[in-house]
């Protein structure tokens, strides 16, 4: 395999691929990107068995074909060091060593055999549709931050999507707090299916999102697929049954409040501060029209903060973890926030006035 490329093209797939790549690996080859060019198109590809990306690349100029594999951070960091607008040759050896120059640089890397590299099967799909670049990032930022992280119940440690009835819905949660968000699919009107994406694999998704167009998804019973113009992402998906989530959405909350979103946030974010460090409780206390909310840690110190509210249904006090409030408060874009509330036991439903299409569930604490 023999080529020629300029070092920003290489580096945009090569920066793609290589998040997936972790650093201590019990494979070696998985330590490694394979580098395929074939039909004048060069494609990088990382896995951690799991998730796989392939970035690609379209060749301009005459080239040897061939496949190799390469230690994906080493290649990363050489490229990196290059000054812009270097052009790289790269040439595969004898004795497995693969040759790099650029200008009066040389590097020579060892390789492993592109034979040996696994593979992500995907499988045939169940479900197939498309969905705009940044719509598709929107709905996963706005809910990942409610996933588990080593949660033993596995399945929560990932994201539910649920695609059918002409929309496409987003859930996570950590058995404290629910995230969930909608985004209409015109067209797909099957009845809804369920995958769980795992918590990785929605992380590196979002990295990937963000571009111009449409990205082609695909759900099979063991993988997703994402198909964009500069690369595609397979992911294994957790086996598991995800809660029924809708029986944790409150219902018949008889008191709304209403207030700025940035005012809350700071608000939030200042009481905070002389919060318990690991239970990270508030005391909000309301009242016609203003939001009290304390907070105190076993140093003895307290912090107090009034905000002016919408809200006018009789005095309430309630505890919440202070972290899963603002959480919300950061995903959210408008300019009001609406909180429903019933009592001192019931969960808080928290949403955007203007933009229904989300709603966030957090538990209350006794405090």
């Amino acid at each position: 395999m023999k080529f020629s490329v300029s070092r920003e093209e290489f580096l945009k797939p090569l920066q793609l691929v290589v998040g997936v790549v972790e650093r201590r690996q019990t494979l070696p080859i998985l330590s490694n990107v394979l580098i395929s060019l074939k039909d004048g198109r060069l494609s990088l590809t990382g896995t951690d068995l799991e998730v796989e990306i392939i970035g690609q690349l379209k060749m301009e100029s005459m080239s040897d074909e061939g496949e190799i594999t390469v230690p994906a951070r080493k290649l990363m960091d050489i490229c990196r060091s290059l000054p812009d607008g270097s052009e790289l040759s790269l040439q595969e050896e004898a004795a497995g060593r693969l040759l790099i120059t650029s200008g009066r640089s040389r590097f020579t890397l060892s390789t492993l055999p592109a034979s040996e590299f696994p593979s992500v099967d995907g499988g045939p799909g169940n479900c197939e549709f498309n969905i705009d670049q940044g719509l598709f990032k929107q709905l996963l930022d706005s809910t990942a931050f409610a996933m588990a992280q080593q949660d033993v119940r596995y399945y929560l440690n990932g994201m539910l999507l649920e695609v059918g009835d002409g929309r496409l819905r987003a859930v996570a949660t950590d058995g404290h707090r629910l995230a969930m968000k909608d985004a209409s699919l015109p067209g797909v009107d099957q009845s809804p299916i369920q995958v769980i994406v795992p918590r990785k694999a929605v992380i590196e998704l979002s990295r990937l999102m963000g571009g111009e167009g449409e990205v082609t998804v695909v759900l099979g019973n063991n993988h997703i697929r994402v198909t964009t113009p500069e690369c595609c992402f397979t992911s294994k998906l957790v086996d598991g049954s995800y809660p029924d989530y809708e029986r944790v959405l409150p219902k018949g909350g008889d008191k709304p409040l209403t207030g700025n979103r940035e005012d809350l946030r700071h608000a939030f974010s200042r009481t905070s501060i002389l919060s318990n460090e690991k239970y990270r409780g508030v005391r909000l206390v309301l009242e016609d029209g203003v939001l009290t909310m304390t907070a105190n840690n076993p140093e003895q110190e307290e912090a107090q903060e009034e905000v002016v509210v919408n809200y006018n249904s009789g005095e309430l006090e309630v505890g919440f973890n202070v972290s899963y409030i603002i959480d919300v408060l950061n995903v959210l874009k408008g300019k009001d926030v609406r909180f429903v509330l019933s009592d001192a036991n019931s969960s808080a439903l928290m949403q955007d006035p203007e933009d229904e299409s989300a709603a966030y569930v957090v538990m209350p604490m006794r405090l």
